[in-house]
């Protein structure tokens, strides 16, 4: 497809509202409960944390290039070293975020645009949308 043509679609307003709608609701109930899926995801990573410890410590026989560094003013002693893994299925899969998250300002930004949008189009007396305002409100949809 060249990019100098336009596509030019009509889109249902009511269904462009519908969709604004869900996205808006689906937005709200995310970030009610981004503080306790995030309490979820740090508590697998703290398990998947202490699974890496326990791997680097069972092979440590293995380990090449130790670097250390004492810091006498904390009386801390700093040690790195590689280890080389065979294989990558030995090593414990770290978790991953299974949500977005959300500061709060992103979410009142998002949450204002997608109002404004759906309170705008309630108003038009069109029945379609045009491209440009899909456009514009595509990403939330």
């Amino acid at each position: 497809m060249s990019r100098g043509k336009a596509i030019s679609v009509k889109i249902p307003t009511q269904r462009v509202i519908a969709g604004l709608e869900a996205s808006l609701a689906k937005l709200e109930a995310n970030y009610a409960t981004q503080e306790a899926s995030e309490a979820k995801y740090e508590k697998a990573m703290e398990v998947w944390r202490n699974e890496l410890k326990e791997f680097a410590i069972a092979n440590i026989s293995k380990a090449e290039n130790f670097r250390t560094n004492y810091r006498s003013y904390n009386n801390r002693l700093n040690i790195d070293y590689d280890i080389i893994v065979a294989n990558e299925k030995e090593l414990p899969v770290e978790p991953e975020r299974e949500h977005d998250l959300l500061r709060p300002h992103e979410y009142r930004e998002q949450k204002e645009e997608i109002t404004n949008a759906i309170r705008i189009l309630k108003m038009t007396d069109e029945e379609v949308v045009n491209t440009s305002t899909y456009n514009a409100v595509a990403r939330y949809l």
